[in-house]
């Protein structure tokens, strides 16, 4: 079945592969091999998301960081990975995603080695943004390497499996390591432990993993420039609003920049010849309906995460270490449902999957909805967690399975930047709600401390369960969970 009107392939002459095509997949040993190495280099993006949070107070005594300007050591690597997500993808597109990857690696890997150096505030903060631009680069093109590498079916099924589970894994799993190397160590190894890591991705790249072919043609400069400045526009309004409030002046500019740059982005996509965002993506109902639950579902989930470390750390009095590992019954349990998931997916349809998942993290927000100063761990979110792990493990892969099914090969770096763009926004964008929820609630609530932060966070849980609702009613009314083919 076709999945859209897309644009036509450009003309010229393209790169030929280095290797064996997706349909032309290798031996289960070898596909092992391609399937380590690509995750690994994503699980290190999803590790850096966190880690530095538990180390946070450290590095502001250490480099001198004001209250206020502490929060860009965070928002610096947000602001560029959010940003250009999607222009990495389409690079990995024109220039070959093996090498896009790589290039992401190393200046990751050589951006953290400058952050783990750094002597003040603004070097961090630089090396940041640095890490950011070769995450941008590194995010899409491992996606887009699994459908280009694994063919539709079970072997992909697996792949995806693994893969989306490295996201809420490298998130919890940037607690720990955090919270380990910190204590034990500096926080700066909290970045220095990606350069090694870094330096054998990129080298082990070429050996296992296909290059894609390189597609010739125009680049779309405007589309680039206004889709970037766009995305840009609109996480730094979300950023602030997380900051000063929905009412505070610059976000409200920066939310209207957003909305002009992405209109026009919309315009010169839809006359572009090789256009960044292939706008025929959106028309398979199903690949819509798949993006609309992956901007939705980090909105409410990352918030809860936010919220979770704040509890541990202030209510429960846990070390950053202890904070960290209170997160592996949930990062065990979504491990272990996402090795189910491939079994699952070809018997039952995404669908049913997906609903099942939306509905138990629904039901997990509005447990902790109900959250009360006086419960402990084992009472209170031992439950939820658990429940997340579940409903992350059933959600995210068939998503993903449903957003690359039937994608041209030369669309799927677009695809998998897109995907991944809705993802850190919805993530932020839930952020910025939640946290404005719990100010609210937090100036009208009395009590201790702990009390005041419980009530707030339990109000923000409550609007996190409303969201992943929302998520499961367009689900419903979007997805069908056919098997479609590329063309």
């Amino acid at each position: 079945m076709s999945t859209s009107s897309s644009p036509a392939p450009p003309s010229g002459p393209t790169a030929a592969p280095t290797g064996p095509t997706a349909r032309e997949a290798g031996p289960p040993a070898r596909l092992g091999a391609v399937l380590a190495v690509i995750v690994t280099a994503y699980l290190m993006v999803g590790v850096d998301s966190t880690v530095v949070n538990v180390a946070l107070p450290d590095i502001q005594r250490d480099l001198g960081f004001s209250r206020t300007g502490l929060s860009w050591v965070l928002n610096a690597y947000t602001l560029a990975f959010g940003g250009l997500l999607l222009l990495g993808g389409r690079i990995g597109d024109l220039l070959g995603r093996r090498r896009t990857l790589a290039t992401g690696v190393l200046l990751f890997a050589g951006s953290s080695l400058l952050g783990g150096l750094a002597t003040d505030s603004a070097w961090l903060l630089a090396a940041r943004a640095l890490q950011g631009v070769g995450a941008a680069l590194t995010a899409p093109s491992t996606l887009a390497l699994i459908t280009t590498n694994f063919p539709e079916g079970p072997r992909r099924h697996h792949a995806l499996g693994v893969y989306s589970s490295m996201a809420g894994i490298g998130a919890s799993l940037g607690l720990v390591v955090g919270g380990m190397l910190t204590s034990w160590a500096s926080w700066r190894w909290a970045l220095l432990i990606n350069v090694p890591i870094g330096v054998a991705v990129a080298a082990a790249l070429p050996r296992f993993v296909t290059e894609t072919p390189r597609h010739a043609g125009r680049f779309d400069t405007a589309g680039a420039l206004t889709g970037t400045a766009g995305t840009t526009a609109l996480v730094a309004a979300f950023i602030r609003v997380s900051e000063a409030g929905w009412s505070d002046t610059r976000a409200l500019l920066a939310f209207s920049a957003a909305a002009a740059l992405l209109a026009g982005f919309t315009l010169i996509e839809s006359r572009a010849g090789q256009p960044v965002l292939p706008l025929g993506l959106f028309a398979d109902r199903d690949r819509a309906g798949a993006y609309a639950g992956i901007l939705l579902l980090p909105a409410g989930m990352f918030g809860a995460f936010y919220f979770l470390t704040l509890i541990t750390q202030q209510v429960l009095h846990y070390s950053p270490l202890r904070a960290g590992l209170a997160f592996l019954p949930m990062t065990l349990t979504m491990f272990a449902t996402v090795r189910q998931v491939p079994r699952l997916l070809p018997r039952t349809g995404a669908k049913p999957l997906l609903l099942t998942g939306m509905g138990l993290l629904a039901g997990a927000a509005a447990w902790l909805w109900r959250l009360a100063p006086g419960d402990g761990y084992a009472a209170g979110l031992l439950g939820p967690l658990l429940l997340l792990g579940v409903g992350v493990g059933l959600s995210f892969m068939p998503l993903n399975a449903t957003v690359l099914a039937g994608v041209r090969p030369r669309e799927a770096g677009a695809a998998s930047g897109l995907l991944q763009t809705l993802q850190w926004l919805g993530g932020t964008l839930g952020l910025s709600v939640l946290v404005t929820v719990y100010g609210t609630a937090t100036r009208q609530a009395h009590g201790s401390p702990s009390a005041v932060l419980t009530q707030g966070a339990a109000r923000a849980f409550g609007v996190g369960a409303l969201i992943a609702l929302t998520a499961l009613v367009v689900t419903a009314a979007t997805i069908r969970g056919r098997t479609r083919k590329a063309d």
